[in-house]
């Protein structure tokens, strides 16, 4: 049968999703737990590889085993082998025409930013601490020129494996709440840092060393010399993944808790 599974982890003391020899990994950690459930080895597909660093609130995986076991059963006997960090959070039996990266059809990051003079002393692995106040408007106003179907190249880092630079961004969504300001982001597939690449370039224009328009350029610049630093790791987490309804699948999204009201 092939089985499909949400996964919530922490990603500070991993080097990514992908699995990596002499380095520890999501993938690496998770394959083992199920191989001792399922009494042999297992190999997982991800819906997204997330990089050193990087959180998720809900990535999916699927993988094929012949063991019999009760769906509760591949949850919490998992979880049971897992580091702390690391979660299964449901599991379901899936078609033999299910891939947990090929079938999606849109996926959803969020990324967190602590705007304060102090650096936060709670939760500081889980948030990007950014000292200079931010206007998260202009943020706002300046990223909806992002969306729709464009050429990523100026968001892309230089060693994306991706086949073409082309995404399709679906919207962008920028609020504050109390000292934090949240970049929901949402898109059929993302480019390697595309996301971070995206928050960097916002954060000069929410401190007003950029001008609104200023993004627009750098995206028909199609060069990422052009654009923002990279934003740090800490503050981004994968928080949906969607599929096409005749997979039945359970929730598609579950978010950080700090942003639960």
């Amino acid at each position: 049968m092939k089985i499909a599974l949400a996964i919530a982890y922490v990603g500070t003391r991993y080097h990514g999703w992908q699995f990596q020899p002499n380095v520890s990994s999501v993938q690496e950690a998770l394959e083992a737990a199920l191989s001792k459930l399922a009494c042999h080895n297992v190999k997982v597909f991800c819906a997204g590889r997330t990089d050193k660093g990087v959180h998720a609130t809900h990535q999916i995986v699927h993988f094929e085993t012949q063991t019999i076991r009760e769906m509760p059963t591949w949850v919490l006997g998992t979880n049971a082998h897992l580091p702390s960090d690391i979660n299964v959070v449901w599991a379901t039996e899936v078609s033999e025409t299910f891939h947990a990266r090929f079938s999606a059809t849109s996926r959803a990051y969020n990324y967190l930013i602590y705007n304060d003079k102090i650096k936060p002393t709670h939760f500081a692995e889980g948030i990007t601490w950014y000292p200079h106040q931010l206007d998260e408007s202009k943020m706002h106003q300046a990223a909806q020129t992002l969306i729709g179907t464009h050429d990523f190249s100026s968001f892309r880092d230089n060693q994306c494996q991706a086949k073409h630079p082309v995404r399709t961004l679906e919207f962008i969504n920028i609020k504050r709440k109390g000292k934090v300001i949240i970049v929901h982001i949402k898109a059929n597939a993302f480019l390697h840092h595309m996301v971070r690449n995206i928050a960097g370039t916002l954060l000069p224009i929410g401190q007003e060393k950029k001008p609104i328009a200023w993004i627009e350029q750098v995206l028909q610049l199609k060069d990422r010399s052009q654009a923002g630093l990279t934003a740090p790791a800490q503050g981004l987490y994968l928080t949906e993944v969607n599929y096409p309804d005749e997979f039945i699948l359970p929730s598609s999204q579950d978010l950080p808790w700090m942003l639960i009201q």
